[in-house]
């Protein structure tokens, strides 16, 4: 299973409980405190960049797309069983949006990023981390 076909559920899960009547939604800062190293890789490719994702304060952020010029950014949570559903979207002046959608689970992240960009397809890409002690 990659790691798009793995997030779907509890991708939809948070879509539905951020915006649906009578469920719960979503919440800024439920993951703050947290932090992940990985890697952040285009989808089809074996290896990327170094990575550590950071949540605090209600804010997201991945020091891999620091050097872009990529800003750290509000992101929402919600709790799906064992798991936490979370989405953000960077952005750079320079490099377009990061559309992030992941999911932590067990100590363990995986994230779905779309690079948005004006006038280019959409890129996807992958983030893989573990929790850092």
């Amino acid at each position: 299973m990659n790691a798009v076909s793995a997030l779907a559920p509890l991708v939809v899960a948070l879509s539905l409980a951020a915006g649906a009547p009578g469920t719960a939604h979503a919440e800024p800062g439920t993951l703050d405190g947290k932090q992940f190293q990985g890697v952040f890789l285009e989808r089809g490719k074996t290896s990327g960049d170094a990575d550590t994702l950071t949540f605090r304060d209600g804010r997201f952020r991945s020091s891999a797309c620091d050097r872009y010029g990529y800003s750290d950014a509000p992101y929402k949570s919600v709790a799906q069983g064992d798991a936490t559903a979370f989405e953000a979207e960077t952005e750079s002046a320079k490099y377009g949006k990061m559309v992030w959608k992941g999911v932590v689970r067990d100590g363990k992240l995986d994230a779905t990023v779309m690079w948005l960009r004006q006038g280019k397809p959409p890129v996807e890409n992958w983030v893989v981390a573990g929790s850092k002690p």
